[in-house]
């Protein structure tokens, strides 16, 4: 009789958490777009600035910023809290997320150096964390929260409006156990794979996992990577375990692996563990967590003293710890010189934990001829200013434009820059 009441009890108690998961992603919205019904959103969406004292201070800090001869790093637009990057395959525009309740489209209507307008994508929404954003092959918006995976089949053509058509591949609720949900580790990042299938990264809610949470967190993908169709969630599996908090991933065009980076246990001292850039060559390696990180083992529930996973995969990449490396992009343009074609760059948020602050900049990975790490260096930094020791700015994600340059985004000036060579 206990035990039926502590069933029944739980039970109540899921079917609450669900229900407030429902509303606060705002459901009855969602059910109105995908009967193509208008929600009552003020279609008059106000643009964010793109000049004035912001903008001018913005560019003011970025003459700090070092990069190497013949290129050339200039504001590209004002989006606040920018997070990751999707650019748009077929017109001059790209979606942003961010880790509040925004989506921003930023659009390119003149071809110029510089966005032309800012504003939010599909506000009728209640969006919650929406930081992974990603197209499929055949040019859908796919949208990746806290908690719940849409998908936008013709968004760069038909965002203009506050109603847009949605899929809801994998409704609220359902990414993860509510039980789940956590304030820590919530930002999730996504890429279509060669096979058509969403990867999507599903940090640890915890700085180290208790132990009675590995068996949910390994079956979930909690800690690690998981592969499903974008449009409706089915042939969901893991596709990588012992993983702490993967906040960038890509692909490699060349070979089809898929990198990522990972964040560090925090509280072990400024120079423990090492941050990593991994390499997943196949389905169903392990990455170590919670037994090791970098070249540490991590004492935290003891989990030093297990052996490590039979599995487990070594990092491809070792950085500053705690320098929290985030987004990552290969290159895939043809205007940066010889030695920048077929390696990826990544970006340092930098340090938050740490005595002296450490990262806030680019870093760049040229890759062997067997598609293994060959050297990484520093490729852009001046963000961290190191006399007061206070950031500038704050990379979060690297992006390709189509003219063979980059972007960069940064959600603590709140805005998107762009790098570009000339050899002249």
């Amino acid at each position: 009789m206990k035990s039926r009441k502590h069933l029944t009890l739980r039970i109540m108690m899921a079917t609450f958490a669900g229900t407030l998961a429902m509303a606060s992603y705002g459901q009855a919205n969602i059910d109105k777009l995908k009967a193509m019904k208008v929600s009552g959103t003020d279609p008059n969406m106000p643009l964010v600035p793109q000049s004035g004292p912001n903008a001018d201070a913005i560019r003011a800090n970025l003459k700090f910023v070092k990069l190497p001869e013949g290129f050339k790093i200039e504001l590209y637009a004002i989006v606040p809290d920018a997070r990751h990057m999707a650019v748009a395959p077929s017109t001059n525009m790209l979606f942003v997320g961010t880790r509040k309740t925004t989506v921003w489209a930023v659009t390119n209507r003149n071809s110029g150096p510089m966005a032309t307008e800012v504003k939010a994508f599909a506000p009728s929404l209640k969006f919650v964390q929406p930081n992974g954003v990603c197209w499929t092959k055949d040019g859908f918006l796919v949208v990746v929260e806290h908690n719940r995976v849409l998908n936008f089949p013709a968004a760069e053509f038909f965002y203009e409006g506050p109603d847009v058509a949605v899929i809801e591949a994998v409704p609220a609720g359902k990414l993860i156990p509510v039980e789940e949900e956590s304030f820590n580790h919530g930002a999730r990042v996504c890429r279509i794979g060669a096979d058509g299938l969403a990867y999507i990264s599903l940090g640890q809610p915890h700085n180290v996992p208790p132990r009675e949470k590995l068996a949910l967190y390994n079956e979930q993908g909690i800690g690690g990577m998981i592969r499903l169709n974008p449009f409706d969630g089915s042939k969901r599996e893991v596709y990588a375990r012992g993983i702490r908090n993967s906040v960038g991933h890509d692909f490699n065009p060349k070979d089809g692996t898929l990198w990522f980076t990972d964040n560090q246990t925090d509280g072990m001292g400024d120079d423990i563990p090492l941050g990593e850039v991994n390499r997943i060559t196949k389905a169903g390696l392990h990455f170590g967590y919670p037994f090791k990180q970098g070249d540490t083992r991590i004492t935290e529930n003891g989990y030093d003293k297990d052996p490590l996973p039979a599995n487990m995969t070594e990092p491809q990449v070792k950085t500053t710890a705690h320098a929290a490396d985030l987004g990552m992009a290969f290159y895939t343009g043809k205007k940066f010189p010889a030695k920048y074609q077929g390696g990826f760059f990544s970006a340092q948020h930098g340090s938050w934990n740490r005595t002296t602050p450490v990262g806030a900049q680019l870093l760049y990975t040229s890759l062997n001829a067997d598609g293994t790490a060959d050297k990484t260096e520093v490729f852009a930094n001046g963000w961290l200013n190191t006399e007061t020791n206070q950031y500038r700015g704050r990379p979060v994600d690297v992006a390709n434009l189509p003219d063979g340059s980059i972007l960069v985004s940064d959600d603590f000036a709140g805005a998107l820059y762009r790098i570009s060579y000339d050899s002249k």
